[in-house]
């Protein structure tokens, strides 16, 4: 009978400790999955702009919506069939959990969408 007691309370103790490490786990991707989520919240966000408004989102905007992440945008000429149209391609990163999380998106404008800044680039403060 006692045997059988502590034969118990080790296994318990076993399935108590993987339990807690599992959630650790899980703690840990669901924040990347979350700074993954900003990333493409900034990035559609500014394209959106751009598509409403033909300008990029105020650097301060941006800070106070995502601190974390930093910003960056490159425009192009189309080419072959998109000739005529100008690709704008924005990249948002941010660095946790020393993981580099990075989303890049890019829509076509007309050439009457002029960039009042055509390269966002990161103040020093937000520079990971």
């Amino acid at each position: 009978m006692m045997t059988e007691m502590i034969v118990s309370l080790i296994v318990f103790a076993m399935l108590l400790t993987a339990f807690a490490a599992s959630l650790n786990g899980f703690k840990k991707f669901n924040h990347i999955q979350l700074l993954r989520q900003h990333c493409i919240s900034a990035a559609q966000a500014t394209l959106d702009s751009i598509t409403a408004t033909g300008s990029i989102i105020r650097e301060a905007d941006s800070m106070r919506l995502w601190p974390d992440v930093v910003i960056y945008i490159e425009q192009t000429e189309g080419k072959n069939q998109w000739k005529g149209l100008k690709l704008v391609t924005v990249t948002a990163k941010t660095v946790k959990f020393r993981k580099n999380t990075e989303v890049r998106l890019s829509r076509y404008f007309s050439n009457t969408v002029v960039l009042e800044n055509k390269g966002m680039q990161p103040s020093p403060s937000r520079e990971q």
